[in-house]
């Protein structure tokens, strides 16, 4: 009998295990209305959430689903491109050996200059393919998805490894940018979403991103570079005739996830290696670092558009994280940093120009100062930051002549702080952080082609003539005149890292004059193009002063860039 039991209760559960798959099943497939005993004209309207929030998908078959049922080709679209370009720079230091870290020295916490006599040439090619694909599965949703390969080849570094992109290779790193030299990823995948929720002109993007705004000083492309910029996060535009709204929030480092640097280019947050990295306390969900965006375009104004803007850049990770180049180092761990600013543009006849100003206030940490040691302050954000920019470009065409010829002054400055190497060497007294902070801008278009200067600490006027000889050619001439704003702070190059570092005594501010020349010429209505160009900077007074030499430094690329 207890045998005899024993298998009743045993075929009772296997029956009974059988009947919960199959009422599984029925919450993961369309629901067989026929199964059930309905009343006339009835049918089942409140079934189970969508299996796996997926909406409009076909049923899950119990086997091999029917997968693309749903896909149309005419909603279908690619684009890519492929550009290579080589690349030469002779004296790097400007007669100095580079010491690491893409700098001319180390730390100077001295009087006297600290270069070390030697050459820093560089010679390599770089090559990236980027292939989009794009499917608008309504007029009012659009998913994409972009991949990108990047690589160099003919340098001095090892093949494979990050770049802290500005293309340095003697400093033992070349192209990718992808995190633990992978040369393959994603520079863009996201869902656009427009009227969102039946509003109508909001739309929502949401995934992987560009961020690009006003003229690319804060926020740009970056597409010079081998990877360029982009985001993972969320951003929400509101658009009429007369004014757009966006605000978006990013998260631009992640400590508690081994994955690749979120973003493409510039490596300068902290490295997202996870668990792996102990100087990250074994990860932590509030050991992150975020940006948050508000900005604004009106363009109810005749002749102009108007930009005012709000960013906020916070970085939760520990004080002693990323700080090895001193307050100024580019995304320094452990801030909270607010930014004001306006771009203001105007267009009239022949005449252009505009003015972005921004103010950056907060506070930071830094545990390792002499300051933060002697009084405790540990993580705690113990300086203050008060930095500021301001960019201005005044133009003139002449569209009246073929060659269409344009002449533009510029004026830039960003400020810097005198105490910027207090944790590193030099002054003690660390109580400000006021260097700006360039966040993710395109350097390469504003500061000189040569790329030897970031927006940070630092003030330049320069004129620039372009002209167009044929309606295919165009040629720029752009001459700069380069110095510090702070003569205590670093010198900083367009990567943002440190280039030379300053004496404690240092006074001379200028850092030479910078010459460039670049031709591009078009081919099949823009589709093709071959750029060649030249740069030479005439060494000034700093560089010998900090560097002990002083040799110009000469600069040539040539690239063919096609896409569709």
């Amino acid at each position: 009998m207890r045998v005899i039991g024993r298998t009743w209760w045993a075929n009772l559960v296997a029956y009974g295990h059988a009947a919960a798959i199959v009422a599984g099943l029925s919450f993961v497939t369309a629901p067989a209305q026929a199964a059930f005993e309905l009343p006339p004209g009835e049918k089942i309207t409140h079934a189970a959430v969508v299996a796996r929030a997926i909406p409009d998908k076909e049923a899950y078959e119990l086997y091999d689903p029917k997968i693309g049922k749903n896909f149309d080709l005419k909603k279908f679209w690619m684009r890519a491109d492929f550009r290579t370009r080589y690349e030469i720079r002779n004296n790097t230091c400007f007669g100095s050996a580079m010491v690491g870290n893409a700098a001319c020295n180390s730390p100077n916490g001295g009087t006297t200059a600290n270069g070390q006599q030697g050459k820093a040439n560089e010679s390599f090619g770089l090559q990236k393919a980027r292939l989009g694909f794009g499917y608008d599965i309504s007029p009012d949703v659009n998913f994409y998805m972009e991949l990108i390969y990047s690589a160099v080849w003919g340098g001095n570094g090892s093949q494979g490894t990050p770049l802290n992109d500005n293309q340095r290779t003697n400093s033992g790193s070349t192209v990718s940018g992808f995190g633990n030299g992978g040369v393959l990823g994603v520079r863009a995948g996201y869902m656009l979403i427009r009227n969102f929720a039946g509003i109508e002109n909001l739309s929502v993007k949401a995934g992987r991103q560009y961020i690009v705004f006003g003229s690319h000083s804060i926020f740009g492309a970056f597409d010079w570079s081998n990877t360029g910029f982009s985001f993972d996060g969320i951003m929400l535009q509101y658009s009429t005739k007369a004014w757009d709204s966006n605000v978006g929030w990013f998260r631009t480092s992640e400590s508690d996830l081994a994955q690749g640097s979120p973003l493409g280019a510039l490596t300068t947050n902290i490295p997202v290696a996870g668990s792996s990295n102990p100087t990250l306390n074994n990860g932590s969900a509030n050991t992150d670092s975020d940006v948050f965006i508000f900005y604004n375009q009106i363009k109810s104004v005749p002749g102009f558009v108007i930009e005012p803007y709000y960013i906020l850049y916070s970085n939760r990770y520990n004080s002693g994280d990323n700080r090895n180049q001193g307050l100024g180092t580019p995304k320094h761990s452990n801030q909270t940093r607010h930014m004001v600013g306006n771009r203001i543009e105007l267009r009239k006849d022949n005449f252009d120009g505009y003015n972005e100003t921004i103010y950056q206030f907060g506070q930071m940490g830094d545990t390792d100062g002499l300051n933060a040691t002697q009084n405790g302050y540990g993580n705690s954000k113990n300086l203050h930051i008060s930095a500021w920019a301001t960019r201005t470009w005044i133009g003139y065409t002449h569209y009246e002549w073929d060659w269409k010829p344009r002449l533009a002054f510029n004026f830039d400055y960003a400020s810097g702080d005198g105490r910027a190497n207090c944790t590193i060497g030099g002054n003690t007294d660390c109580k400000t952080a006021n260097t700006f902070e360039n966040l993710w801008g395109t350097n390469h278009i504003h500061m000189g082609y040569m790329d030897t200067i970031a927006w940070k600490n630092m003030m330049k006027p320069s004129i620039n003539l372009q002209f167009r000889p044929t309606k295919d050619d165009h040629i720029e001439i752009w001459a700069t005149n380069l110095n510090l704003a702070n003569t205590k702070d670093n010198w900083y190059r367009a990567a943002q890292g440190v280039y030379v570092f300053s004496k404690t005594n240092n006074t001379t501010r200028h850092i030479g004059n910078e010459l460039d020349i670049i031709w591009t010429r078009f081919f099949m209505d823009g589709k093709l193009s071959f750029q060649a160009g030249y740069g030479h900077l005439f060494a000034g007074a700093y560089i010998q002063e900090n560097l002990g030499t002083k040799a110009d430094q000469d600069w040539a690329y040539a690239q063919l860039w096609v896409n569709f």
